[in-house]
């Protein structure tokens, strides 16, 4: 079986409801993972925004928003609770907060990703580290990867 994402809140390219945004309660929505490979050491969870507007891109110098890095998460992981963070080390996002900051577009419509990572290792990165790190320390560790996309809009 594949590597799959999911979450009972939204379907792969549903609206995320309001309630997991900063128009609403701004917690982190459950999700389910599923089919992750036996030989898996720990998972990285990623979410992220590729929607931002180019004033935001200049503002910030970046070209993707990041809501939400977890690194090391244990690999017999299936559920992470609305809410809460899945037990691993948490990275610093676009904010510089750790943990989940959910979406909240200024202007239309957004894409938000919602991507899962099986390594071969665990990584040997600080908490507050930032997805680029993340990213570049998972380079030939990847056992597989799976998405999960949700969109939201702020009217």
């Amino acid at each position: 079986m594949a590597l799959v994402l999911t979450s009972p809140a939204f379907s792969h390219q549903g609206e995320i409801p309001r309630k997991y945004t900063c128009k609403g309660e701004n917690i982190s929505p459950p999700l389910a993972l599923q089919g992750v490979p036996s030989e898996t050491k720990s998972l990285v969870l990623l979410m992220d925004d590729p929607d931002i507007p180019e004033a935001a891109k200049e503002k910030f110098n970046i070209r993707v928003w990041d809501h939400w890095i977890v690194f090391n998460i244990l690999p017999t992981t299936r559920v992470i609770p609305e809410g809460k963070n899945p037990v691993g080390v948490l990275g610093k996002n676009t904010r510089g907060n750790l943990g989940y900051g959910g979406p909240c577009p200024p202007d239309r419509e957004h894409r938000y990703f919602f991507k899962l990572y099986a390594l071969s290792q665990m990584l040997s990165l600080p908490e507050g580290s930032t997805k680029q790190s993340v990213e570049e320390a998972m380079e030939g560790l990847i056992l597989a990867q799976t998405e999960l996309i949700g969109r939201f809009a702020p009217l």
